[in-house]
Parts: structure tokens; sequence; C-alpha cells
């Protein structure tokens, strides 16, 4: 028998202590979570120079710690999960991934919510986290129009404050000019579409914004569910299952403000394993849902499947 994506998704279902189940698949991993599910689309994985991952880092402790994460050699596979919510009458997508224009090996989430057999036009809120390409630019299709065009779409006063600002371009270095111009034009095109909101608002039921700033300015995360069954959507929080977590102190090259990026890294990474909080991580291995553990001098995820 032929197995088509959509079939594939339809298998592997696993039992978990407590109760949890979780299903692996071609493009998703799904939970319960706050009376509705949670599933965790691939939108494909970034590949990124080994050189530009180490920037200014300790360079062959950073190898080690990528060579225990199974990462090693001149050019890095990052994972790029895409969290969807459906729960309380929305269906919510957190972040729009990278679309067609920024490398070929993203841009696959149309692909993956037809898998799981959501149809774009279904989705009623998109929430992003931050304005960088893998995050903002696919929310527009090829032809430059909304790709869920009755969905609210919501991002943090600050950071579409930062992204819309046509001086940013000047101002946020020559290797991530292009990240401004593109967050620049999607931005323009969503015009009145685009909604703010601060830390600490409701977005709606079960869906909280928190403060994460430093990988941008204006960088949220948020919390999806109640007390201890809550889950935090990190986004680009803790960009990495590696380096970032095990030494969560360290300046990232991949954060604009690389001092208040570990200062709210390490901050956020002790609140979340004290209690054993479930994540997803949106370039965190195995679909990037799973618990953030304390480990040595830093941190340790464990999927949950």
């Amino acid at each position: 028998m032929a197995i088509t994506r959509r079939r594939l998704l339809g298998t592997g279902i696993v039992s978990l202590a407590g109760g949890l189940a979780l299903r692996h698949a071609w493009a998703a991993t799904e939970i319960p979570l706050a009376g509705g599910r949670l599933l965790s689309l691939s939108d494909g994985h970034l590949v990124l120079p080994e050189a530009l991952v180490l920037d200014g880092l300790p360079t062959e402790e950073a190898r080690t710690l990528l060579a225990a994460a199974g990462q090693s050699g001149p050019e890095l596979r990052m994972p790029c999960n895409i969290t969807l919510w459906q729960g309380n009458g929305a269906t919510v997508l957190f972040d729009a991934g990278a679309g067609a224009d920024f490398m070929t090996t993203t841009g696959h989430l149309p692909d993956a919510l037809a898998a799981a057999g959501v149809d774009p036009s279904a989705i009623t809120h998109v929430v992003f986290t931050h304005g960088h390409p893998d995050h903002l630019w696919g929310v527009l299709d090829e032809f430059d129009e909304p790709r869920f065009p009755a969905a609210r779409h919501l991002m943090g006063r600050a950071e579409r404050d930062f992204w819309s600002d046509p001086a940013t371009i000047d101002r946020i270095g020559a290797d991530r000019q292009s990240f401004a111009a593109g967050a620049l034009r999607r931005i323009g095109i969503l015009g009145d579409m685009l909604e703010t909101f601060e830390a600490g608002d409701s977005l709606l039921p079960g869906v909280v914004a928190l403060a994460t700033p430093g990988h941008t300015p204006g960088h949220m995360s948020f919390r999806l569910g109640e007390e201890e069954d809550a889950l935090i959507v990190l986004g680009d929080a803790v960009p990495n299952a590696a380096i970032a977590l095990a030494r969560p102190d360290w300046h990232l090259p991949s954060d604009q403000d690389r001092a208040l990026a570990a200062a709210t890294r390490s901050a956020l990474l002790a609140d979340l394993a004290a209690p054993g909080r479930m994540v997803i991580g949106f370039h965190f291995p195995q679909g990037g849902i799973g618990r953030i553990t304390e480990s040595g001098e830093g941190y340790t995820f464990v999927p949950a499947g």
C-alpha cells in the first residue's frame, strides 16, 4: 500500500506516563491540551553554517555540546516546529513559517496543515512570537496575499513597532538587513489586519502573552492552558536545544541583544525546570514538545515521546 502523508499522520500512537498520548508523524506531533489538541507542525529545517552558530563562542566546548545533540559538520540542521492549538472554538497558529522566499529547506507549513486536515481558511488566529523570516515570512502566499484570510493576526506591540520602522534596516546590521526588509514588506501588506498586544495580555481564553525579549526587542512566548497543565510556546527565547540549554548564560550570535537574551533565557529556564513545565521549542528536536530538566550547570530537553 502506498503511504501518503495523510495516512502517515494517522499512525504511530504511543501511550505515555500520566495518560498523555503523543503521536509522531511526517508533519506533526500531537498532544491533548487545555480541552483541545496541540499539534507541532514541521515547516522544514534551517541549514546554518557552523561558523555562524559558533560566532563568538568557545569553539571546542560548543562543538562538544552540538555533537552531544547529534549536530556536527560545516552545516547544521535546525528543525522548525510551528505550534497549532485547537480549542474553545479557536484554531490558533503560533508563527507562520518561512514561506517560499527564505530557504529551500523551509516553507513546508502548507503541506503540514494539509496532512493534519486543517484548511488555511479555518485558522482563526495567527500569533507571532517575533518577526524573523522563519516565523513571519510564510504569512503571505505566493501572490503576496494573506495565507490565512479569515484569521486575526497578532504581534506584540514593541515587536511590530521595531520591524515596521523603516530605520531598522539601517540600524540592524548588514547581515540582518534582509530580515528587516522582509518583515517591513509583510507587515505593510498586512496593514490593519495586524493587531498588537502587550505582555500579560490574554489573547483569547487559555492563551497569555509572556515577555521574553533579547532574541529580538519584543520577542514573546505564550502560556497555553492553566496551572500545572499549562504548556509554554517558547518561540526562540531558547533558540536551540543544545548550546542554549546547556549554557544559557552564553551570549549567542542568533540573539539581537545577546546580554538581554541570556538573562531572559536563564530566568525562563529556571522557572520552567522547577515544576517540569511542558514546552514546545521552535528549533527543538522530535517535534519540540517535552520538558526542561536541570543538567549540570545548565538544562536539557526531554522529548515527550
